[in-house]
């Protein structure tokens, strides 16, 4: 009887699981789903930081994420509107691309850099981003606010750039380092690239800051090690900083020094002065 009993019930249960499967398994189904994609969310191109101040001849960088909220594949290609003379490139995964492929529900970062033309003047900019698919267009607001511009120059006084020196003498060359930028420079070293064995010493070596505009004299003390060969020699000063570098050729012409002239002219008398002896005392027997 007992046994009879827990048949009945069993079959009770398995007929309420049944209709429980037929019946309300396809809804749970659906909600599942659909919390899934509310979890994914809709498609959406979003960035860290919108605003980003640089220099004109620094890069904007952006960091973006791509997301496609949709239940199929779909082809984003990735497109700018930006001001005459600037330009725009998409890296993903260090690599540079102008569209992704992208399955369904999946997010991709996407490194933006944006490069201001050499005029831009300093000011705000507004830089949409789109990123177009077959059936959906994302849209992105970056903003890139241009705060001037860096450069550095270095000349002589003149603009003469080569100079005389004699073998084991010095020289003292005038140098003129300006800001030809719209930015303050600062922490300025100055170095150099010369033929073995030269010396040079630069006053001052640092510029501690540079404004806009302003020019600094600087002075190059140079050694030309003894017994250098006459000729033709280049010379390399140099100028480097955080936000601006600038080189300079120099020319030098080395010329044997006077005082090695003297002796050299001395030597040849004293050959010819040796000669005519011995062709005095020899040459009449």
């Amino acid at each position: 009887m007992l046994s009879a009993l827990l048949f009945n019930r069993f079959r009770l249960s398995g007929r309420f699981a049944l209709f429980f499967i037929i019946f309300f398994a396809p809804s749970l189904a659906t909600i599942a789903q659909q919390l899934n994609e509310a979890k994914a969310g809709p498609s959406a191109f979003t960035a860290k930081l919108i605003n980003i101040e640089a220099a004109t001849n620094e890069v904007f960088r952006y960091s973006t994420t791509l997301h496609n909220g949709t239940k199929k594949q779909a082809i984003y290609e990735l497109k700018a509107a930006l001001p005459e003379g600037w330009v725009v490139s998409y890296k993903v995964e260090g690599n540079q691309v102008t569209s992704l492929n992208m399955d369904a529900g999946k997010s991709q970062e996407i490194a933006v850099e944006i490069n201001a033309s050499a005029n831009a003047s300093p000011k705000k900019y507004n830089i949409p981003l789109k990123a177009v698919s077959a059936n959906d267009t994302l849209l992105l607001n970056l903003e890139a606010v241009v705060k001037g511009s860096y450069g550095v120059a270095m000349n002589t006084p003149s603009g003469r750039l080569s100079e005389e020196v004699s073998s084991g003498g010095h020289k003292d060359i005038q140098l003129e380092v300006k800001n030809s930028g719209t930015l303050p420079l600062s922490d300025l070293d100055l170095n150099s690239q010369l033929p073995s064995g030269w010396e040079v010493r630069f006053e001052p070596a640092k510029i501690s800051k540079l404004e806009a505009g302003k020019s600094v004299a600087v002075t190059a003390f140079l050694k030309v090690p003894d017994k250098t060969i006459a000729g033709d020699y280049a010379a390399t000063f140099s100028l480097s900083g955080a936000n601006a570098n600038t080189q300079l050729a120099f020319r030098m012409f080395v010329k044997t020094s006077l005082l090695s002239g003297w002796i050299g002219i001395l030597v040849i008398l004293l050959a010819i002065g040796s000669v005519y002896y011995l062709i005095r005392k020899y040459g009449r027997r």
